[in-house]
């Protein structure tokens, strides 16, 4: 395997003898005009299995992606190992396009774990991800005879909207916004500059969203439109049913803050939907930490480390956690995503594994690591709406991405820093002197070639564990916007003397309520006292279910000061306490329908979930189900000329067109609910 390694210092010169990039500028003249039944923003799993249900339905597609690879958090961002459930896994009760991925990488390797590591049934090369999902899409585009447009290092700088009046049969009439158009910045390499992926993200974001070309990049700015209208064959078009869709499948959700629709960030307040949140109040700068992945090799010679320039302003984080983690070779095979040769077999912390052996690549993604954990105004990397006013990035051609690039930089520094920490650290922040060993027999791997297809060798983009989250739309039930919160998913006993302590009489009995199932009114009417109910023993099912996910509530909670990587620095008190078991969920259509715009969907990290329930609603098979569900979605409205709020609008009563939707969804092998979902099954605690 070629390895090419550039120098820091020729970067570094080349980047900064480049003129100031202006973050405003008017736009040029548009280069291209595509149409599109669908446009897709966001190529990772959740905007693939969009484009995946759309192409197999016949539709024209058009994806636009931040970097060169499709598949996200198993390419562009590296965690190319799947987060399963053991249930789940073991019945393969996935939608259809997940179920296909399994199976073409185990075709692709021989075996479904070329990495033979023990955090997942599933660990392999972060680049065959990109190349195994372009063919799926391809084969579906056949196989539907849709068309697959396909925009690579591609950014959305600006959307246009058109009012739009709202069928009076559903609500009174009403206006509201459908989006007519959006203008991208696609990027290619200038004559005579570094090929892409040389710099990392921070380097080359602001260039990226900039219109005008640059030493790095020649830009082609593309504007989507809907696809002439076609007779569907079902009903009449009117001016309340859109002529194409835009799904917001961006890591951060960049979409519903471009589009200025309403959206949470960070720590919901506590509530007694929440009531593990470590806020009275909410707080916008705490998301979950993010993290550049890297891959390095182990190798039969010892070989030299040179300490970074800014090792030492990083070294006070980096620990092994716990002292049951506390090993070189269980960090290494953790997400070991290739093993030519079998390791002898190893235990520790009563965990089983084969050890490293010369030639094995292991994926770094480690909390104590290289996560990067940043939680306060001044360091938070998503910017909230008033940062992005500030920041001027809400006005018309400002959009830059809503990400602080410094954090980013940090962020690339501080997992490099972790692999210099791996190989020649011999501190612990965590677990104190005498822990950790040098373990020099190991080398980073960069270069366009590497694992993770860049010169620098961190992944293209951070793997994101937390983004905006929009607030669905208003109902009776949820007079302050559908959202899916902490209480719908959780194991969690709420029995504990601290949620009678932190919660008012009337939330804990609202709370208490709200986990009794059947006998909730008996609860309100208190003839059942809150101390005699038991936890829930199941998930809440939804009338208006599209898919499914199961994962803990896992948390890699913000930092409390900052900078994040500031000695004797701890996690935010607090956020924690929500983490723990989940039952098998549902994905609502209700929490993928944003406020104010009728032609906008939300897939991925994005929906309607509260801070706490995204830390389940984030992993790889429900970034899938999420997908599918939008791309069947759009293309169900497309054909029924109806609009997808107007499925929803008059829950909790039937509504033949959702049920011809679940319908739809279930033939196609996309589940919609887990087996035997029923409020009258409460025997979940077998589902692991």
């Amino acid at each position: 395997m070629k390895r090419s390694l550039v120098s820091l210092t020729l970067l570094s010169t080349f980047i900064t003898s480049f003129p100031p990039i202006a973050l405003a500028t008017p736009p040029r003249t548009v280069d291209q005009t595509v149409e599109c039944d669908l446009l897709v923003a966001g190529g990772g799993l959740a905007g693939v299995a969009t484009a995946y249900e759309a192409l197999l339905a016949g539709r024209t597609v058009c994806v636009t992606e931040i970097t060169d690879w499709l598949g996200g958090q198993i390419s562009a961002q590296g965690t190319s190992a799947l987060d399963e459930r053991a249930t789940q896994r073991q019945q393969l009760f996935y939608s259809r396009g997940y179920l296909e991925l399994r199976r073409r990488i185990e075709r692709k390797y021989g075996e479904l774990d070329p990495g033979n590591c023990w955090v997942s049934e599933s660990c392999f090369l972060p680049r065959d991800g990109h190349v195994i999902l372009s063919e799926m899409l391809r084969d579906a585009a056949r196989r539907g005879r849709g068309e697959f447009k396909w925009f690579p290092s591609t950014v959305i700088k600006d959307l246009q909207t058109a009012q739009t009046v709202a069928e009076k049969r559903i609500q009174s009439a009403k206006s509201s916004s459908s989006i007519a158009s959006l203008t991208a910045i696609q990027h290619e390499r200038a004559k005579g500059a570094p090929a892409l992926n040389t710099y990392p993200l921070s380097q080359t974001i602001a260039d990226a969203y900039t219109y005008q070309n640059s030493r790095l990049f020649t830009k082609n700015i593309v504007r989507f439109v809907p696809a002439i209208k076609r007779d569907e064959g079902r009903g009449v078009r009117g001016e309340s049913a859109p002529n194409w869709y835009v799904i917001d499948a961006t890591e951060t959700g960049e979409l519903i803050a471009l589009a200025d629709v309403p959206y949470r960030l960070g720590i919901d307040p506590r509530s007694y939907l929440e009531p593990s949140s470590s806020s009275a109040t909410n707080d916008p700068y705490c998301t979950q930490g993010f993290t550049y992945t890297f891959a390095m090799e182990a190798t039969q010679q010892p070989q030299r480390h040179v300490e970074p320039p800014f090792y030492q302003q990083y070294a006070a984080y980096y620990s092994y956690e716990l002292p049951r983690l506390a090993s070189f070779p269980l960090v290494f095979t953790y997400r070991r995503i290739w093993s030519p040769r079998q390791g002898e077999d190893m235990r520790f912390g009563g965990i089983s594994f084969t050890a490293p052996t010369p030639g094995d690549i292991s994926m770094q993604n480690w909390t104590w690591g290289n996560d990067y954990r940043p939680g306060t105004a001044a360091d938070n990397l998503i910017y909230t709406r008033n940062q992005l006013q500030t920041t001027k990035q809400l006005q018309p051609g400002g959009w830059m991405g809503g990400l602080r690039v410094e954090t980013l930089r940090k962020g690339e520094e501080h997992a490099k820093g972790y692999f210099h920490w791996l190989v020649a650290g011999t501190t612990d922040s965590q677990l104190g002197a005498g822990v950790k060993e040098p373990h020099p027999n190991n080398r980073y791997l960069a270069g366009l070639d590497s694992p993770m297809g860049t010169a620098h060798g961190l992944s293209k983009y951070p793997y994101m564990r937390e983004g905006r989250r929009i607030i669905g739309r208003p109902t009776l039930a949820y007079p302050q916007g559908f959202a899916i919160s902490e209480i719908d998913i959780s194991r969690r006993d709420y029995s504990d003397s601290y949620y009678r302590l932190v919660l008012s009489p009337q939330n804990y009995r609202s709370l208490k309520a709200a986990l009794a199932g059947l006998e909730a009114a008996s609860v309100i009417a208190g003839t059942i006292p809150p101390r005699d109910v038991m936890r829930r023993t199941r998930s809440t099912i939804y009338p208006d279910a599209v898919g499914i996910g199961h994962y803990a509530i896992d948390f890699h909670p913000c930092m409390l000061k900052s900078p994040a990587e500031l000695p004797g620095n701890i996690e935010r008190p607090g956020e924690r306490l929500g983490a723990g078991q989940a039952y098998p969920f549902q994905i609502p259509l209700r929490a993928m329908i944003p406020q104010q715009i009728d032609n906008l969907l939300v897939s991925g990290k994005s929906i309607a979930v509260s801070h706490i329930a995204a830390a389940a609603y984030r992993v790889h098979s429900f970034e899938w189900s999420a997908g599918a569900a939008a791309g069947t979605t759009a293309a169900f409205a497309l054909e029924r000329a109806i609009a997808p709020y107007q499925l929803v609008a008059r829950l909790p009563f039937p509504e033949p067109q959702l049920e011809a939707l679940q319908r739809r969804l279930a033939q196609n092998n996309n589940p919609t609910a887990f087996p035997d979902t029923s409020i009258f099954n409460e025997a979940w605690e077998d589902w692991q």
